[in-house]
């Protein structure tokens, strides 16, 4: 795989990696930004920052999709998987206001398979397009005594960059500020374990009718990636913070950005189930409290500011297709819990 861009491969099969290699260079090559620098076949990705930041702050983050991967390999969906791992890094990194520059892959397998490696690749390259990054390095290992046939492992690390001055550390969070909940696709790429039990549990009812979507559809639904429309709020509005709600759900999630002396308060009345974590529920018989700490409930992102420019806020969210809704405030700390739900 030399002329791979600046992807490599550990061990693979000449005629099937060349064979990914052709297929996956145009896909990769539309995630290009002017930035990146080199040619094909690297041993390592060249992106060039000079003039663009005066005091650039680069934050990094690295994930995978968990076991919905497993799911995946089960329905045969290979295509959406590789926007999960890329929504997964770059959400993020953008917590702290940072842009997603870059972004790398790593993809195992017990034995290369071409249709599978470009539909997950292509799904990689997908997502980079819609966070605006550039994917520019990745690895291919094929490891036959690690993964039985038809398996294979994702991890995603990603560089984005913000200006020293624009660094969002939530220092600037206050008491009276409004958590602003905006909308998932669905689970995300968090709490497959449980829903996978779930799902076996219930017969495996993956064609069952949830308002119009399968429960397969609504389960595959790749991870929403905020970056875009974050950015453009980063720039009208005075964002004091915000959190990605992945494992840990709303419980956890929020208050990891929210400063020591100050606590978190949710409206229960604003956080309506849709209807996948209805299902979810009232079929693995959770109770609403743990739904709160193991999925997103429906809110995948949340934005921290000031009450009077929430409105603002929420329109600009719609021109981009994000639904958003107060669900919260910051409130003072009382005692060791410091996150309410009622």
């Amino acid at each position: 795989m030399s002329d791979a861009l600046t992807y490599r491969a550990a061990g693979v099969n000449i005629d099937a990696g060349n064979a990914v290699v052709e297929r996956i260079k145009p896909l990769v090559k539309r995630t290009f930004r002017p930035e990146v620098m080199g040619g094909l076949g690297g041993f390592g990705g060249l992106f060039d920052l000079s003039g663009r930041y005066k005091e650039p702050v680069l934050v990094s983050g690295t994930d995978g999709v968990g076991t919905k991967l497993k799911l995946a390999q089960q329905l045969g969906r290979h295509d959406t998987i590789g926007i999960d791992l890329v929504g997964m890094c770059v959400n993020d990194v953008l917590v702290q206001g940072a842009e997603p520059l870059f972004f790398l892959d790593y993809f195992a397998t017990g034995k290369l398979d071409v249709d599978t490696t470009v539909a997950v690749v292509g799904g990689i390259a997908k997502g980079c397009e819609l966070a605006g990054c550039a994917l520019i390095g990745g690895e291919t290992a094929e490891m036959p005594d690690m993964y039985p046939p038809g398996e294979y492992d994702l991890a995603g690390f990603t560089v984005g960059a913000v200006e020293k001055s624009a660094l969002l550390s939530g220092e600037a969070i206050v008491s009276g500020d409004v958590i602003l909940g905006v909308a998932s696709s669905g689970p995300h790429s968090n709490g497959y374990s449980l829903i996978r039990k779930i799902v076996d549990r219930a017969g495996r009812p993956l064609d069952l009718d949830l308002g119009g979507v399968t429960l397969a559809d609504a389960l595959m639904a790749p991870t929403t990636i905020y970056v875009k429309a974050m950015l453009d709020l980063l720039k009208s509005q005075p964002v004091h913070g915000m959190a990605h709600i992945t494992g840990g759900g709303l419980k956890e999630n929020i208050i990891r950005v929210v400063p020591q002396n100050l606590g978190v308060a949710l409206d229960a009345s604003s956080i309506v189930l849709p209807p996948v974590f209805e299902w979810l529920m009232r079929e693995g018989n959770v109770a609403r409290e743990e739904m709160w700490r193991t999925f997103n409930c429906g809110i995948g992102f949340t934005v921290i500011l000031s009450r009077e420019n929430a409105a603002a806020a929420s329109a600009l969210l719609s021109k981009h297709g994000l639904d958003s809704r107060v669900i919260g405030e910051i409130v003072p700390a009382q005692g060791d819990e410091r996150v309410h739900i009622g």
